[in-house]
């Protein structure tokens, strides 16, 4: 193990000693709540925060550490955005600490600073389906401390009927109006309040992997660290749910700042949740409908002018994506749930924000180990397959460039994702995941590969 992965390692399991005294740890966003009786190693750390909560305050926190490598593969030849095809390995680490504070009835402001280190594999490029959700296209040597999240959040009761809910870092803990209004206005990723699903959406502790986190070919609103400016409005029943939503977009291809001019640049977003039971088991069904409006350019414009300049549109024109996802879940047995998603976008301009793939689907299961007495572990399988546009595909046949994949030349095949992780309950709040990957046609290309990446992720939460 070298020496950055040893200090991954070790600033990984900084929080493990509040963690120990937790009553339990998320299961990522969107997922089943643990038991409320699941035992805390140090009740007094536990008992400290639930006073906190008492007083209006919330403090949590977790760290997340990913190493992976991956052998060498077949690879004739590559391009400036080709995965490396010889021995490689990377690790990641990210450290949360969230502070909310309650204001008024419903009202909560929530502040995330987060402190990041490391890069993906081949600087986070080479492969659509990226293999490492926690992989930022902008890395570094050294810890990098910023804000991800800093959101003012009201929710209006529309009921006295209330719920319990599922344990959220980003909530305070307690029930909830059974219908309801919640407004959110801040920094935070789209994916806080989009496409969830209770198997595939957290890269810390489900599936790694870019294309289970959420949908492939849906170019979601976030800088090139992962996180937007904007205001979303939900609307619950526990039977419907309504969600609308309008972002700031890159200011450039993949870029760290946002377009400061609202009507240059935004993505709008609406999305209908179904939740129902079937065979008495719980399932739910998602349509989400995007609008981008970014100074992408044409693909067919890049061929027939200059294919190196993909920046921004060079007259300063903005273009129009549209996107669309169905994302389903529903639970097979107490231990084993299913999930799919269908996306697609217009395949006419570039992707500008979060991977290049023009369709895609994917589909997978999660077990919990209840059958072999490890209630708190999870297995996970689930593959995907992803394609472009005809378009996009004349575009890197010409030897263009994206911002994620590019190997000079291509002989164009969709590219196939397969992940199979198994999650290791280590202690109350600390988990070790074991994780593998299997690429056919990285990138599209039919000449590279197949690749494999063999990973280990550590996550500890307070």
């Amino acid at each position: 193990m070298n020496r950055s992965a040893i200090i991954g390692v070790v600033l990984a399991l900084l929080p493990a000693l509040p963690a120990l005294g937790q009553h339990g740890g998320s299961r990522g966003t969107g997922a089943p709540p643990l038991p409320p009786e699941a035992p805390a190693i140090f009740p007094d750390l536990a008992a400290r925060q639930d006073a906190l909560e008492a007083a209006g305050w919330l403090i949590r926190g977790q760290s997340t550490f990913v190493q992976q490598f991956h052998p060498s593969f077949h690879a004739p030849y590559r391009g400036e955005n080709s995965l490396g095809a010889g021995d490689q390995g990377r690790n990641t680490l990210s450290l949360d600490i969230v502070v909310g504070r309650r204001l008024w009835e419903g009202a909560e402001v929530i502040i995330d600073p987060q402190v990041s280190r490391g890069y993906g594999l081949s600087g986070t490029r080479g492969v659509a389906a990226f293999p490492n959700g926690e992989a930022f296209r902008i890395g570094s040597d050294w810890p990098t401390i910023y804000v991800a999240r800093a959101f003012l959040r009201q929710t209006i009761a529309l009921t006295a009927e209330r719920d319990g809910m599922a344990r959220d870092p980003l909530r305070f803990g307690g029930t909830q109006p059974r219908e309801r209004i919640t407004i959110t206005a801040g920094k935070f990723p789209v994916f806080d309040i989009f496409d969830d699903n209770s198997y595939a959406h957290d890269p810390r502790t489900q599936f790694l992997n870019w294309a289970f986190a959420s949908a492939g070919a849906f170019d979601f609103a976030n800088d090139a660290k992962g996180f937007t400016n904007g205001v979303a409005i939900e609307w619950d029943n526990t039977a419907w749910g309504l969600r609308a939503g309008a972002f700031q977009v890159a200011k450039r291809i993949n870029s760290l700042s946002l377009d400061p001019k609202p009507f240059r640049g935004f993505q709008l977003l609406a999305q209908a949740d179904r939740f129902y039971q079937l065979g008495g088991r719980p399932g739910a069904l998602r349509l989400l409908y995007g609008l981008s409006r970014t100074r992408a350019q044409r693909w067919d414009a890049l061929v027939e002018g200059d294919i190196e300049a993909t920046e921004v549109s060079p007259d300063n024109r903005s273009t129009v994506k549209h996107m669309l996802v169905l994302n389903g879940e529903q639970e097979l047995r107490e231990d084993l749930g299913a999930f799919a998603r269908v996306s697609w976008n217009d395949g006419r301009t570039q992707n500008w924000m979060y991977t290049e793939m023009d369709w895609a689907a994917s589909a997978g299961l999660s077990w919990t180990g209840l059958r072999w007495g490890r209630p708190d572990d999870t297995v996970g399988l689930a593959g995907n397959i992803g394609g472009l546009s005809r378009s996009h595909q004349r575009f890197l046949e010409a030897g263009g460039l994206g911002f994620i994949t590019g190997d000079g030349r291509l002989r164009y095949r969709p590219e196939l994702a397969a992940e199979a992780y198994y999650r290791w309950r280590l202690a109350p709040g600390t988990d070790l995941t074991g994780d593998l990957q299997l690429f056919g046609n990285p990138a599209y290309n039919a000449d590279r590969g197949p690749v494999a990446v063999l990973g280990v992720r550590l996550r500890t939460e307070f």
